[in-house]
């Protein structure tokens, strides 16, 4: 049988009932910009990470450059981060005029080389941005004391990581600021774009509330240029009737990993993911790899099962960061990576049988 690769039906109509009833709330309220909602879930969303803040606005790509921002990147700084990533994560860097500096990732976990990094580090060396990639955490002890040592914030990239651990603490934690999204795919998704920091610190949480409201405290008074950068009230709405479901999501994510584990393991050039101690993975992605990746993805194709490949090509390959300069062969691992790695379907609403016939295309595909 078919089975796709993510299905947010499913989801939403478990949840028809619940998640109706809230819209039409809003709906009728007449408030549908930062209203009680919003309010409501940002105190939620920080209870949950364990942080004393949480501000919502309009999707994790903000997220990103509204911490950086608020974190005091500015023009000429340098950010060390992962090529290894969705391109919004250099992208917010960017944004602020400064300059992602890419580490090589480690090749079991795709998260951003800790060891690596010390040696990237420069006089105009601001901030650390690591991602939490697929949903497992990075080695945050590791990152916190480079950190520390050197006086860089830490600015962590959880879109992908919601409800993952390090150490027992949930991601978004650890740094000055935490940034999420709520993009339909994630493990807490809403019916669009929408976006979370947390934050323990109240002068950073300030200034993301001043920021994403186009600089303002004060109707009509702007004490910056600030951005259009507000969570829908709507959406607010929606996430909260997920937030309580969460954990029972993740759960399901893990069952689902434990059938590819059981049915995958062994398989001669197959590599499955890892998560060391210490860290929970949330599977966001089952992501494998294998070096005849791309006859693979053919190969389930034709079998009816959906994959994707996060990600085809690195961010310091890509035409957009051309003026770093950097060329084939800078970041070895990231670049096989790049040409192996391959996700499965995996979501909470996945069947037992959907897993297993995928794991089955799968198993065809290398005892050919």
């Amino acid at each position: 049988m078919p089975v796709q690769f993510f299905d947010i039906k499913r989801q939403n109509q478990a949840l028809a009932k619940e998640i109706g009833a809230v819209v039409d709330q809003v709906i009728s309220s007449g408030r549908y910009i930062l209203g009680e909602n919003v309010a409501a879930l940002e105190k939620e969303f920080a209870a949950y990470c364990g942080t004393k803040h949480a501000v919502g606005v309009a999707s994790g790509t903000d997220a990103l450059h509204l911490a950086l921002k608020a974190c005091g990147i500015k023009a000429g700084d340098e950010v060390i981060t992962t090529p290894f990533t969705f391109v919004a994560t250099a992208e917010a860097i960017a944004y602020c005029g400064a300059t992602p500096v890419f580490v090589d990732i480690e090749p079991n976990t795709y998260n951003i080389n800790v060891a690596s990094i010390e040696s990237r580090i420069t006089s105009r060396t601001k901030a650390i941005l690591p991602v939490h990639l697929y949903g497992l955490a990075c080695d945050m002890d590791g990152i916190g004391k480079i950190a520390a040592k050197h006086g860089l914030k830490v600015i962590e990239d959880c879109a992908q990581a919601t409800g993952a651990k390090f150490a027992g603490h949930q991601v978004g934690s650890f740094g000055e600021a935490g940034c999420f999204s709520f993009f339909p795919t994630k493990n807490l998704g809403c019916f669009g774009d929408g976006g979370m920091i947390t934050t323990n610190d109240d002068k950073v949480a300030d200034e993301i509330r001043v920021l994403r409201g186009h600089g303002s405290r004060q109707t009509y008074h702007y004490e910056m240029i600030g951005y259009n950068s507000r969570l829908d009230e709507l959406q607010a709405a929606i996430i909260r009737v997920k937030l309580p479901h969460l954990d029972k999501f993740i759960a399901a994510r893990r069952a689902t990993a434990a059938i590819y584990d059981q049915a995958l393991k062994n398989l001669p050039g197959l590599r499955l993911p890892q998560a060391p101690k210490g860290h929970n993975h949330t599977y966001n992605q089952y992501t494998i790899r294998l070096m005849q990746r791309d006859a693979l993805f053919d190969h389930l194709k034709t079998q009816g099962t959906g994959a994707m490949v996060y990600y085809p090509l690195a961010l310091h390959l890509q035409a957009a960061f051309k003026e770093l300069k950097h060329k084939a062969g800078d970041f070895p691992e990231c670049e096989k990576a790049q040409n192996e790695v391959i996700s499965l379907p995996i979501f909470p609403e996945l069947t037992i049988a959907e897993a297993e016939t995928a794991a089955a295309s799968l198993r065809s595909f290398i005892k050919q």
